[in-house]
C-alpha cells in the first residue's frame, strides 16, 4: 500500500503523492478529498492535468474567497508543468493559504525534481505510490487489502489471488472486495479457487490459455460461459494480456532451466514450462498482432465500444489466430 510520512494529516497544507501507480495516487487524492469534505461538506475540489494549470491560475485558484470556503486542489502529472508554472507552485508553497490543501501528484524521477524538492523543503505530507512490479509487493498488497476491510485471508489465499489475477493492483483490489462482500469468516484457497481458478469454464485464465495455444474454438466457449457466470470482462482481456505477453517474454529470453527464467522474468516456475508448450506455433509479429489485439479489446470493454463481447470475441480469433502463425507464410 502508499506508505506515509509521519505527518499523516490528511488536511495539512500540501501533499504529495509520488510514484507512477495509479490506483495508489488515486487514493492519495480521494484521502484527501474525503477529509476535506468531513470537515466542510461544501469543499471545492479543483483537479487539474498540466495544460490546465497555466501561470496565473494556481494564484486565482487560491485567493482568498468572500466565504472563506475550504478547497481542495489536486495537480496531476506536476513533473510536466511549465517552467513559468512551477515558478508559481514554488512561491506558493511559501506561503499556502488557509482552507486550502494543495495535492501534487508527481512521478519521482529526475524530470521535476525542483519542485518535488521545494515540497518536500516546505514540509509536504508525502505519500509513496511505486510501481509494484515485484511479485512479494503484489502479495504484500493483496493482504493489506483484506486487512484494510478488515477481513482475514490465508497466505496461501493471497498468493493464489495474485497468481491468478496477475499485476493490475486495480484487478487485485477489486477481487478483494469482490471476495469480501461474498465470502463469510476466513477467506482460503479453495475460495480463490472457486472464483478465479476453479471450473474451467468459468476462468478468464482458460479462455486465455486456450487462445494462446490457438484452440480458438474452445477458447469461444470458454468465454461465452465465463462472461454467462458473471466473470467481469476486464479480468478476461487482463489474462490475454497475460497470456500473451508471457508468450512474448519467453520467446524473447535466453534459454535456462525453469527457476533461472522465473526469476529473471518474474513468473512462477510452473509457468515457464506451460508457456513453453504454447509457444510453439508462435513469432514475434504473431506476438505484435495478439497485443493489439488486446489493446483494442481492453478499450472496448472499458466503455470505448457498444459491444464488450463482441470485442473480447473478435480478441479471441485473431489470438488464436496469432498462435498459428509459424509455418502459415
Amino acid at each position: 500500500m502508499a506508505r506515509k510520512t509521519a505527518n499523516d494529516d490528511p488536511l495539512a497544507p500540501l501533499t504529495l503523492a509520488v510514484g507512477q501507480e495509479e490506483l495508489l495516487l488515486d487514493r492519495a487524492v480521494r484521502e484527501v478529498v474525503a477529509a476535506a469534505r468531513a470537515a466542510d461538506a461544501d469543499t471545492d475540489v479543483r483537479d487539474l492535468t498540466p495544460d490546465q494549470l497555466q501561470p496565473g491560475t494556481l494564484a486565482e485558484l487560491t485567493s482568498p474567497s468572500l466565504f472563506a470556503e475550504r478547497k481542495v486542489v489536486v495537480v496531476r502529472a506536476a513533473q510536466d508543468l511549465s517552467a513559468d508554472t512551477v515558478k508559481d507552485v514554488k512561491a506558493y508553497l511559501v506561503s499556502p493559504a488557509e482552507e486550502i490543501t494543495l495535492v501534487l501528484l508527481h512521478a519521482g524521477g529526475a524530470k521535476g525534481k525542483g519542485l518535488l524538492d521545494a515540497a518536500r523543503k516546505a514540509g509536504a505530507r508525502e505519500v509513496a505510490c511505486p510501481k509494484m512490479t515485484k511479485p512479494a509487493d503484489r502479495l504484500a498488497f493483496v493482504r493489506g487489502e483484506f486487512r484494510g476491510l478488515g477481513r482475514s485471508a490465508t497466505p496461501e489465499a493471497c498468493q493464489a489471488l495474485v497468481d491468478a489475477i496477475g499485476s493490475d493492483l486495480r484487478e487485485l483490489a477489486s477481487a478483494v472486495s469482490q471476495l469480501v462482500a461474498d465470502v463469510e469468516g476466513t477467506i482460503d484457497e479453495a475460495v480463490v479457487a472457486r472464483y478465479y481458478t476453479g471450473r474451467a469454464e468459468a476462468s478468464s485464465f482458460t479462455v486465455a490459455d486456450r487462445a494462446v495455444e490457438g484452440r480458438a474454438a474452445e477458447a469461444l466457449e470458454a468465454l461465452r460461459w465465463s462472461l454467462a457466470t458473471g466473470v467481469a470482462p476486464v479480468l478476461i482481456t487482463s489474462a490475454l494480456a497475460q497470456g500473451v505477453r508471457a508468450i512474448g517474454k519467453l520467446s524473447s529470453a535466453r534459454g535456462g532451466r525453469p527457476a533461472d527464467l522465473a526469476r529473471e522474468l518474474g513468473m512462477p516456475p510452473w509457468k515457464i514450462d506451460r508457456v513453453r508448450q504454447q509457444m510453439r506455433g508462435w513469432t514475434p509479429d504473431g506476438v505484435a498482432v495478439a497485443l493489439r489485439a488486446v489493446a483494442e479489446a481492453d478499450a472496448g470493454v472499458k466503455g470505448g465500444g457498444d459491444d464488450p463481447e463482441y470485442a473480447l470475441e473478435k480478441a479471441v480469433v485473431i489470438i488464436a489466430r496469432a498462435a498459428r502463425s509459424r509455418g502459415r507464410g
